[in-house]
Parts: C-alpha cells; structure tokens; sequence
C-alpha cells in the first residue's frame, strides 16, 4: 500500500468549498469593511470636532484681548485725554501680541511645572488692570501724557495681549492647515490672529461708547459698558473659559476695584469720590458714560463755579456764586463762548431782526451760546452727538431752548439738510466743536464747510471756534479751508499773545479763537454792541466785541514742508491728524492749570 504524508491525508479529508460558505465568507468581509469605515469616520468626525473646538478657543481669546484693549484706552482716556492715550498703543499691543504668539512655546515651559498655562493666568491679570490703573494715576502729572499711558499700557495692556496671544497660539498648536504649502501654513494662523485681534478693537470702539450714549441717564448705562465694568466682566468670562485656584491671586485687585475704586460706577464709588473731592473744594454732582466719553458735572466750591468735562477737557462752565449770577442768562467762566455771540454783530448788508432771524448751532456744550441767542429771541437749532450733554446742560446749566435739539451726528445732518433744496437755511451759524485737544477732522474738511456755506442764507454769517497751536500746519491748514470756502473772514483769539510765554514753550502758541466769516464778499467788519446785545452779563461786556486779532497772513505764509498751501479735505486729512498729537499734550497741560491734577485723576 503506497504511504501518504500529512500533508497528503490534510488534503485529502479538507472539504471542498461550496457555494454556502464562500458566500458566508463574502458577507462576514464586508462586515469587517463596513466596521472598519464607520470606525474610521468616527475618527475623522471626531478630530474635525476638535480642531473646530480649538479653532474657537483661539477667537474666543483673541475677542478678550481686543475689547480689554479698547477697555484700557476708554480708563486713561479722563486722566490723559483720548489722543495721548492712543498714541503708542498699536505699538505697546503689536509687540504684546508678537511676543505672546513667537514665545508661547517658551512660557507653556516656563509655566507647566508651576501647574500655570497662559489661559489660566489671562483672568488674572485682566481683574487686576484696574487696579493697576488706579495706582498710577496719582503719578499722572509727574509721568506726563506721554510716558504716563506707555508704562500703564506696560503694565496692564502687554500682559494681557501677550497672554491672550500665547493662548491663541497654544490652542492652535493642534490645528492641521491643509492643501497649503508649509511656509503658508505656518504663518497664516499668526496672520489671521493678529488680523482678528484687530478687527475686535475696531468693533469695540465702534460700538461700545455708540451703545453707552443711548441713555442720557447713568443708571440706565449697562455695567459692562463702563470703563471699569468693561474691564471686569471680560476678566470674568475669561475666568470662566478657563477656572483654576489661581484667580485668588486677582482676590485683592477685585475687592479694592468693587469696594474702593471711585471710577466704579456705582452711588457708593460716587460717594467715595466726593469725600475725596471735598478735601480739595470741589464736588461731583453727575457723571455718565456717553458716546463721546466720560462726562461729568462738578462744582468749584471755593470757586462759585459748575463745569461740565468730557475725558480730558472742559466743554464750559459757568458761575454759581450769587453776587456773579442774577443777569439775564447764566454767566460763562470762558469769554471765548461770550465772544462767539459776535456773529450777530457783523455787518452784512441786510440787518435782520432777532425776532425774524434763525441760527444754527453745531455743538452744545453746556449751552452757552444757543442759551444767549434764544434770549435774544432768536430761533435757534442746536446739533449735539451726544445725548448726556444735552440732558447734563439742561438740568444743571442754564440751557435755554425754543426748538427741539437734533441729537444726531453733524455730518449726516447738515448733509441732507443742504442736499434739500427746501431745506432751512439760517441767518447764523455757530460751529463749536473742540473738545480733548483736538476737533472732530471730518467738521473741518472743504466738503462739511462747503455744506455750511449752502445752508447760509445770501447775508449770512458765520463764527467758528477753534482751539490749537498756531505754530503747528494742522491749524494753519485748517484756516486756509474756511477761507477757500468764505469769501471773507476775521481771526480772533481769546486773550492776546504772550510772547515770553511762547518763547518758554519753545515756540508753542495754543490758544482759543474765533474766526468770524461771512457768504458775501466785501471787508468785514462788526457793528457796536449795545446794553441789549450784552445781555447784563459782565462776561459779555468784556469779550463780546473782538479785540485780539490775527492776522492770517502772519501764519498762513507759511509752508508746509513740500512747499504746498494744505487744504483739509475728506480723505486728505493727514495734516491735521499730525498735528493733534503735538496740540492734545499741550491742551493736556493746559487743563491741569485749569483744574487740580486730582479732579482728572480720580474722574
């Protein structure tokens, strides 16, 4: 009998397949297929899932870091002015944000031992900011408002990016950048966060005084729109993205800010305030946050005097004291807003009555001027932005009225009303718009003065207040614009040079003027003012009819440094936008003189 292997007998007794169990075979592959693609589904799903997460997280921290920094420029905004304050900041937070995002690989190093991360510390210095805040400000005047705003922005502003950036960068350490080259890939997160990081500044600053000017009551102000407010529920929604035991490290910060810090605005801060204030004779009497800034009403109590501030700068005042007031309208401690009465003294050709006449004011201020012209009897319209001036002027100043005020941006408003061929035109205009150091640039352009022009009526006049350095080429700029638009003009400043004083501040010359035009051609000149026109008021009596003159071509000779004579235009503004910077730190000094450091520093 022949012999067979193992091999052999394997064979020979294996079964023959069948069709039954390949098909059995067939189906239990496909299975195994079908799992295997769901499981690896799943996995994709999952990872898209987070990466999403982490590309959030990263928004969600650059969000943070953009509001606290318009935060931080709305705080030093009362004791430095919006200007000076903003003048190293895209520098100070461009170097933040670049240091936080090339080194959070080296501070996740430094700060994963110690159990920290960048997130986690975020919140912490973000409740501090305002402390921070507070204890710098009684340095304001020995810091000045150049080196004042940089070292607060040091302190507060650059930890915070930085951190806010590392963060950012941490969580988009994870996230995959497909179909692009690496050299792409690696740098369009950095771009795309700082173009972020930016774009969340601007919608601050766009909306967030826009919102807290809807009210002209304070109490009606939402919290986190404050200053400080802002400031605090953005530390707290960071604590909340990312808890940890070490926010007691923010515990004092956040109980002195609740408790002590008089910019809270709360009735018990006010009160903290005015304690403070008392000591020195001065007195809060109202305060709010607004669409143009911080205004506040206060009273000189050795003085016999109310102003009302925006930020940085006063936008009027006028006397208490009973052996001043008792004329026939309230009695400006500032001639310059007696002397913008004036326009109705030139000489025009064609005298109308005040009871026929009609003016228009563009800024209120504490009312001042419009008050006068009413009681001249006078229908007059006044354009005012900002509703808590118009509701502070009325209820603590002598703000008289016989027209409802436009509360509306001036630009838009005059536009449509030149644009209507049936639209009013006015025997006066008043401009009046200066506040913080510097003006609104889009109401000084050719075009807005074009408008002004079509609104006055064939003898109109018209009186603009301007406040500058007459030795800077934004002011000079400024003056040849009207005078391209009016065929004849007038300058005026409040009180005359002081050549010592001018010399001493190395050229500088800042001063208030008036400069008076009128629509029709001819020298201009100005009639007597008579008892009636003076309306009993010593003020008027004294600075009613201008007196210091200036002469344009004592400034306007001069070139800028391509040789050009500048005008101011929409778009073409940069002249003026350089000029401000030099012209708010000299207003800035110039309101320290005005009121005692301490009124600015504690709001």
């Amino acid at each position: 009998m022949p012999r067979t292997t193992a091999a052999g007998r394997r064979k020979a007794t294996a079964p023959e397949p069948t069709v039954a169990s390949s098909k059995a075979q067939y189906e239990k592959e496909l299975r195994n297929l079908a799992s295997k693609a769901q499981i690896d589904g799943g996995s994709s799903l999952t990872q898209l899932t987070a990466q999403f997460r982490l590309v959030r997280n990263a928004i969600t921290f650059l969000f943070f870091a953009g509001f606290f920094a318009h935060a931080s420029q709305l705080a030093l905004a009362p004791v430095y002015g919006s200007i000076p304050a903003s003048t190293y900041h895209l520098p100070v937070r461009a170097a933040a944000a670049f240091a936080g995002w090339a080194g959070n690989l080296f501070l996740a190093r430094a700060l994963d031992p110690r159990g920290l991360s960048a997130a986690r510390l975020l919140p912490v210095f973000t409740l501090c900011a305002p402390l921070i805040q507070f204890l710098l400000e009684p340095y304001s005047a020995i810091l000045g408002p150049v080196w004042g705003p940089l070292i607060t922005e040091s302190l507060t502003v650059v930890p915070v990016v930085l951190l806010a950036a590392a963060a950012a960068a941490d969580s988009l350490e994870g996230v995959k950048v497909p179909l692009l080259p690496k050299f792409l890939a690696d740098a369009l997160p950095g771009m795309g966060s700082w173009a972020l990081f930016t774009a969340f500044e601007n919608l601050a600053s766009d909306y967030v005084l826009r919102f807290a000017g809807r009210s002209s009551n304070a109490t009606a102000v939402t919290f986190a729109l404050t200053r400080v407010g802002m400031q605090l529920s953005l530390g707290g929604l960071m604590a909340g993205l990312a808890p940890s035991l070490h926010l007691l490290l923010a515990a004092p910060a956040l109980v002195h800010t609740v408790w002590l810090n008089p910019h809270m605005p709360t009735p018990g801060a006010a009160a903290r305030l005015n304690t403070t204030l008392q000591a020195h004779d001065w007195l809060l009497i109202d305060r709010a946050e607004s669409n143009t800034g911080y205004v506040s009403v206060l009273q000189s109590i050795r003085g016999g005097f109310r102003v009302m501030r925006c930020d940085h700068s006063l936008l009027g005042g006028e006397y208490t004291d009973e052996s001043v007031v008792g004329g026939i309208v309230a009695e400006p401690i500032y001639g310059v807003f007696a002397m913008l009465e004036a326009v109705r003294l030139i000489q025009t050709g064609e005298a109308v009555p005040d009871d026929k006449a009609n003016a228009l004011v563009i800024g209120l201020g504490i009312g001042t001027t419009p008050s006068a012209l009413v009681a001249h009897g006078i229908d007059t319209t006044v354009v005012e932005i900002d509703p808590v001036v118009h509701a502070f002027a009325k209820k603590y100043f002598q703000l008289r009225e016989n027209n409802v005020p436009v509360l509306s941006d001036a630009g838009r408003y005059t536009k449509k009303l030149a644009d209507d061929a049936a639209g009013a035109r006015f025997d006066y205009i008043v401009h009046d718009v200066f506040t913080g150091g510097a003006e609104p640039i889009d109401l000084f352009t050719l075009e807005f003065l074009q408008q002004l022009h079509t609104l006055l009526k064939p003898h109109g006049a018209i009186a603009i207040n301007y406040a500058g350095d007459l030795a800077l080429p934004g002011p000079r700029a400024i003056v040849r614009t009207i005078n391209a638009v009016f065929p004849s003009c007038r300058i005026f400043r409040e009180f005359p040079a002081d050549a010592a004083s001018i010399a001493a501040h190395g050229g500088s010359d800042f001063t208030n003027m008036v400069i008076f035009c009128k629509k029709t051609p001819g020298a201009l000149a100005f009639r007597a003012a008579t008892d009636k026109d003076k309306l009993d008021s010593f003020a008027r009596r004294e600075f009613l009819e201008p007196t210091h003159e200036v002469h344009a071509t004592e400034f306007l000779a001069v070139d800028d440094a391509e040789g050009k004579q500048q005008l101011v235009r929409v778009n073409e503004t940069e002249v003026v936008t350089k000029s401000h910077k030099t012209s708010a730190r000299g207003h800035w000094s110039i309101m320290r003189t005005v009121l005692p450091g301490v009124v600015w520093e504690k709001w």
